[in-house]
């Protein structure tokens, strides 16, 4: 859906004497398939907002080549954008309009059909749920509620790629939970969704893939748990029992996984360095000799670990 090669963006630095280029963005390179949930992290001046808005041809690069669906950006920025709903960190709301008048408003900045405007207004508020606020007031609305409408704006016109700088900014942790809700719902109607946040944890839940940027360059690119694991993400299992009997700790022993920690009487904790597939015939075998196996999950370094450790170098 989204293919960088080899982008780079850079800025006068205002108010110099001498060329003193500021680099947004350094030999940008990366590949977003279709049916991504695909997060971008970075701390501020990374640039995360750079490359969203080189993607929706808003800026140019000064190098490389952005694609969205095989479309050129720079080439053919109207027929790219046809295919990208897009809604800035800091997006303006006009208190002064009705919510589907608001939707109504980009509807036809996007040019959409007489016949088929009104239809995708209807949709595009009952997507992000606000049916029940299609008359109200958009000053009325709460903090999250605006954000939802401008989801709404922004798949009014029904594209398959949705790029969201920030939006979960400023939002309470009620409204975070109910955004993830839509953007998994989005997701699940075929949307690709390229997002950024600092909110780690969010995208860890959402993201089926990250990149990790800083100063202008790629420090990680990946599948969530690949990307943790090339750092080195510590990876562990906590196996729990129906009830207490069975030695966990000794029969983990005896199949080469030393240093398990007993959390309780029935359940136990241990570092694994395994495949799925291998905690998989693991478990098998654990249930064939007995033990009630009730319960498995695993932990692993968090994204915002992994991104602390990047930042100050202990991995690199």
């Amino acid at each position: 859906m989204i293919r960088l090669t080899d982008v780079t963006k850079e800025y006068d630095q205002a108010g110099s004497s001498s060329p003193n280029l500021l680099v947004a963005t350094n030999h940008l390179s990366l590949h977003i398939p279709k049916g991504e949930i695909f997060g971008l992290i970075g701390p501020n001046g990374a640039g995360k907002t750079t490359t969203l808005k080189m993607v929706c041809g808003l800026l140019a690069p000064t190098a490389g080549k952005i694609t969205v669906n095989d479309i050129d950006v720079q080439q053919h920025p109207t027929g790219a954008q046809q295919y990208i709903g897009y809604l800035a960190d800091f997006f303006s709301v006009y208190g002064n309009l009705k919510v589907w008048e608001y939707v109504d408003h980009f509807a036809r900045c996007y040019k959409i059909q007489s016949d088929l405007l009104h239809p995708r207004v209807r949709h595009a508020i009952s997507q992000v749920g606000l049916d029940s606020k299609t008359n109200a007031m958009v000053d009325g609305l709460s903090r999250g509620m605006k954000q939802r409408l401008g989801i709404a704006r922004a798949i009014v016109h029904d594209p398959p790629l949705l790029i969201l700088d920030e939006p979960a900014s400023g939002l309470d942790p009620k409204a975070r939970v109910e955004l993830k809700d839509l953007l998994r719902q989005l997701h699940r109607e075929g949307k690709t969704i390229f997002i950024t946040s600092h909110v780690l944890s969010d995208l860890q839940e959402m993201c089926t893939s990250v990149a990790i940027m800083e100063k202008g360059n790629l420090l990680r690119v990946g599948k969530i748990a690949d990307v943790l694991r090339s750092a080195g993400a510590a990876r562990s299992i906590h196996i729990r029992l129906a009830s207490p009997g069975f030695d966990l700790r000794t029969w983990l022993h005896s199949h080469d996984l030393p240093g398990a920690a007993a959390l309780d009487p029935a359940s136990v904790e241990f570092p694994f360095s395994g495949s799925d597939a291998d905690l998989a015939s693991l478990i098998r075998e654990l249930v064939q000799a007995g033990a009630p196996v009730c319960y498995v999950t695993e932990k692993s370094d968090s994204l915002e670990s992994l991104f602390s450790k990047l930042s100050s170098g202990e991995v690199m």
